[in-house]
């Protein structure tokens, strides 16, 4: 039992400490891709150190979700971890609290309260990232469901450790039309849900800005708080991705140090295989308007679509 709680634990450490890694990852290879030095890999934990130690200036329209909104983040991010398989192929003593739906669930809460931040904060720049975030999930969340009506379909189970076991000892299903369209939509609404799409910016430039435009009224240790909250939430889609749809072998199966430890290192080449294919696929596009943000959605609901279709032609 304690060997359990402390594979809970750092499970939800994991998540944590390699977030901001990731993240210095995905942006050094994008300037690199574009023949620019890039900042460095271990740039993010640089950048949340300063914004901690920083004075924090508030809007005097902010109200009580103002301050709210960044624990409730951070928070919601520290407990998905708990449910999803990131170290282990065997659910650990927290696990049972909610499946692959409840995990989406709880992130999307966390991207609403931010929502609500962008707009509590009575800024102009807040009510156009909130709203044009709000656009996006119109269409996001229902391809999100529809995915995991798939997995649902595809494994009989909506637990993640579940699907994990089938597709690492089923070859016919992992090559499957059902788990391939299930790959290809998750991997569209992890480049929206992870900002990745040729439509955002990350920059202050004001007809690019969504996410930016939502935090923009936050400085100091909360600024920090909400950075590192998206830092997390990108991990745990690439973490999903990775170990319950894409490469779900290389799990710790026995829950020993060692084995948790070259779970870890496993976890941080799949991680590299997929950011070098965002990467490639962020750089290759042109940006596109806004207008077409629907798109790429809409593809990615019609592959969740014939998967499920796929699925009951088995």
């Amino acid at each position: 039992m304690t060997r359990a709680i402390l594979l809970q634990i750092a499970q939800v450490l994991a998540v944590v400490l390699l977030a901001p890694l990731l993240q210095g990852v995905i942006v050094q290879w994008e300037e690199r891709v574009q023949r620019a030095q890039g900042p460095g890999i271990f740039q993010p934990y640089r950048d949340l150190r300063k914004l901690f130690h920083k004075q924090l200036v508030v809007p005097e329209t902010a109200s009580f979700i103002y301050w709210i909104a960044p624990v409730v983040a951070f928070t919601c991010m520290l407990t998905v971890p708990i449910l999803i398989p990131v170290l282990t192929n065997f659910p650990l003593p927290l696990s049972d609290m909610g499946d692959i739906l409840g995990g989406g669930l709880i992130l999307t809460l966390g991207s609403f309260f931010i929502t609500l931040a962008g707009l509590d904060s009575g800024s102009a720049y807040g009510g156009v990232g909130s709203s044009r975030a709000v656009m996006l999930g119109i269409l996001a969340e229902p391809t999100l469901i529809l995915v995991f009506v798939g997995i649902t379909l595809l494994a009989k189970s909506m637990l993640p450790f579940v699907v994990n076991h089938l597709l690492a000892g089923n070859a016919a299903v992992y090559l499957s039309p059902a788990h391939l369209f299930l790959v290809a939509a998750f991997f569209i609404l992890l480049l929206v849900e992870t900002d990745r799409l040729p439509f955002h910016s990350s920059t202050h430039i004001e007809v690019y800005m969504i996410e930016e435009g939502r935090i923009l009224e936050y400085s100091g240790p909360l600024l920090a708080l909400l950075r590192w909250a998206s830092a997390m939430k990108q991990l745990i889609l690439y973490t999903i991705f990775c170990n319950v749809l894409l490469l779900p072998w290389g799990l710790s199966a026995e829950g020993t140090a060692l084995g948790a430890l070259g779970a870890a290192a496993g976890l941080l080449v799949k991680f590299a295989i997929v950011a070098a294919a965002v990467v490639v696929v962020e750089t290759m596009q042109s940006r596109l308007r806004y207008y077409r943000y629907q798109e790429p959605l809409a593809a990615s609901f019609l592959l969740a679509i014939l998967a499920i279709v796929a699925n009951q032609m088995r």
